[in-house]
């Protein structure tokens, strides 16, 4: 469109764009046929496209979305680019997750490695920052699953597809808090171990005769261990 041709005050313009009434019922006829097209590709590509997502997985949904928005938004685009588009997107998918289901080195290297975010009660940080998930978040998602403290935790995984995977320590022992600062009447009613001290960032335990700062984050707060 040309700017002057744009007025603020074209309502029919801005609801209903410059299209002929007769395009509307084409138009249910372009969502239908998509509609099927998009189940369709998704059947195609396997169960793991209705569960969590892999990175390759969301780019081909992704691809997916961008080939089929013009086609319904544009009447002088037609339907067979986006159908060309979606069975390439389609065979693209198929052919890394048969890849992957035989080669474990290729899918490490498009799926991602899995990551250590806790280690027998200690947040690691190298991991952290290599995955960008914050320690918020960890503690977050720790108190998710109704862990009170660190010392609960062997391990949590950050798996490659995004998940987190909690694995409990078989007898617990006390260890960092995970609940938040903002709620100070909750964490009095705790109780605490006062002769292990452990890191007030990270969860190590360290020893209260050389305050130090801790050799896994250097940090140098160090606090009661929650048991």
């Amino acid at each position: 469109m040309q700017p002057w041709e744009i007025h603020w005050n074209d309502w029919v313009r801005i609801f209903f764009g410059n299209v002929p009434p007769e395009f509307f019922i084409e138009l249910l006829i372009r969502v239908t046929f998509i509609y099927i097209m998009v189940i369709f590709c998704i059947r195609m590509m396997g169960k793991r496209m209705a569960a969590q997502l892999s990175r390759n997985e969301l780019v081909a949904i992704a691809s997916l979305a961008a080939s089929i928005g013009i086609p319904i938004q544009s009447p002088d685009r037609g339907l067979v680019p986006a159908v060309i588009v979606a069975m390439l997107v389609v065979a693209a998918q198929r052919i890394i997750s048969g890849r992957v289901s035989r080669d474990e080195r290729f899918e490490r290297r498009s799926q991602g490695n899995l990551s250590v975010l806790v280690n027998d009660g200690c947040l690691q940080p190298h991991a952290m920052e290599k995955t960008r998930v914050s320690r918020a978040e960890v503690l977050a998602r720790l108190r998710g699953v109704k862990v009170m403290d660190l010392g609960q935790v062997r391990r949590l995984y950050f798996e490659a597809e995004g998940d987190f995977t909690l694995i409990h320590q078989e007898e617990g022992r006390p260890g960092l808090s995970v609940l938040p600062e903002e709620d100070p009447e909750f964490l009095a009613e705790q109780t605490y171990h006062e002769d292990f001290i452990v890191c007030g960032w990270c969860g190590k335990g360290q020893d209260a005769g050389h305050p130090v700062a801790c050799s896994n984050c250097g940090h140098q707060e160090y606090v009661a261990a929650m048991t």
